[in-house]
């Protein structure tokens, strides 16, 4: 099994990347986020879907990724590119949170998959995150500390005063960044409005 390329990006495309590996171009289906230049170098671990008619490369920026890819595809129905897909919605330190404290509904409001598509993943992985070796490689996790009720109750806000979900998500994401240090609804609305305005 192919488990990393490293060469030179040839070709960019919203859903996968051409890599040039001395003088062979290797198509790779990357997520939304995977952000390359054009002659970039460029290393990227590896997943191998072998169809009846086809060889498929998933290519990941951190052994991390390719981890819960890999955990995804553990779920009934799940295959890579739908696996590839969540990926894209959602980055693997939120997957990662909203397993752990089992709320689909936070994930639902902090990726914009659909509610169905979050307890699926959360019901579904729970047990397996837990006793995966996901855990023991060392990856981080950070602990929500409370801010999962005040950031859906802050997105839920922002779409009741008339803002689009997508637009509330990506402000409430900033401020995650952003102000840490905010722990309250009243004050991410306040600072999410300055932002908005």
């Amino acid at each position: 099994m192919i488990r990393q390329i490293r060469g030179t990006v040839v070709d960019t495309h919203l859903t996968h990347i051409v890599v040039d590996v001395h003088g062979v171009g290797y198509l790779i289906y990357t997520t939304a986020k995977t952000s390359v230049l054009h002659n970039e170098e460029i290393v990227l671990h590896t997943y191998l879907a072998v169809r009846e008619t086809a060889l498929d490369l998933y290519g990941f920026t951190s052994k991390e990724e390719l981890s819960f890819f890999e955990l995804l595809l553990t779920l009934p129905k799940v295959g890579p590119k739908t696996a590839l897909q969540i990926l894209s919605q959602a980055d693997v330190q939120l997957l990662q949170n909203t397993i752990i404290s089992g709320d689909a509904n936070h994930l639902s409001k902090m990726s914009g998959m659909s509610k169905k598509t979050a307890e699926k993943i959360v019901l579904g992985l729970k047990d397996k995150f837990e006793d995966s070796l996901y855990l023991a490689q060392g990856t981080e996790t950070t602990d929500f500390g409370g801010k999962t009720s005040f950031m859906s109750d802050t997105i839920d806000a922002l779409i009741t005063l008339g803002y689009p979900q997508s637009d509330a998500r990506r402000v409430v994401q900033q401020l995650m960044t952003d102000k840490p240090e905010i722990t309250k609804a009243n004050d991410a609305i306040r600072e999410a409005l300055k932002l908005l305005g």
